[in-house]
Formats: structure tokens, sequence, C-alpha cells
């Protein structure tokens, strides 16, 4: 049986607008799994979404260090790939604290607020109104 101390894992949980993805980063050659799938593959072969969520890693040159492990939900990919930006650069910073300063620098600890607004009775959209008529 392998011993545990040699498999350290750590995890970051990520949000944006409804998409959460929930991250492992272990240590490796740094692939990225997504549902199960290589990112590539989830992603659709969409380089900015894949660049989203190395740029972390890329960062603080770990990028073939860790494999990411990614459970995601919720949400378009735009959203997930950011989610998983936020979750990765939280177990970044779990992996030392030293990590945290320039993460916080570049913006990647900061969660996006920006959700889909709700829609208002009276307006086709949240914000959307009828076409005006004068007579």
């Amino acid at each position: 049986m392998p011993n545990n101390q040699d498999r350290v894992v750590y995890w970051g949980t990520g949000r944006r607008k409804s998409s959460i993805a929930r991250v492992r980063l272990v240590p490796g050659t740094g692939e990225v799994t997504v549902n199960g799938r290589t990112a590539t593959d989830y992603f659709n072969r969409i380089p900015d979404y894949l660049q989203t969520l190395k740029a972390p890693l890329e960062t603080l040159g770990l990028e073939n260090q860790y494999d990411i492990v990614v459970k995601a939900h919720g949400g378009g990919l735009t959203g997930q790939s950011d989610a998983v930006k936020l979750g990765v650069a939280r177990a970044l910073c779990q992996l030392d604290p030293e990590n945290r300063q320039p993460l916080k620098v570049e913006g990647y600890l900061t969660r996006d607020p920006r959700a889909k607004e709700r829609k208002k009775y009276g307006l086709h959209k949240a914000r959307k109104a009828p076409q005006y008529s004068k007579r």
C-alpha cells in the first residue's frame, strides 16, 4: 500500500456566475482533467479558456509540477474556466502561504461578483423595456 505522505493533495473551490469548480492540485506533470476529460477536450480546444485556468500556475512558474483535477458544474464554459482559475489560486495558497502575494497582485484571488441580473416585471429582460409608442 503506497504511503499517503508521498501524494499530498491541495484543495481549492472557485465560483463564477453560476459555476462551481472543486479543484485538486496533485504533484505531477501538468495535466489538466475536468470532469474526467482532458481540459482541451472539455473546453472545446479554445485556447483562451485553457490559458485562463493555467494562469495562476504560470505566474508562480509551477505549470509542469502539478496536475489539476477538477469537478465543475453549473454555468457555461467561461464561468467554469474562471471558477477553475480561482480554485487553482486558492489551492496554491494552501500549498505555500508565500504564494499569496504574487497571486493577489495579479488579481487571481478575487472572486468576480458579477452575476446575471434578475428580470423585472413590465420589462422583457432585466433592463430591456417594451418599445415606446407615442400614440
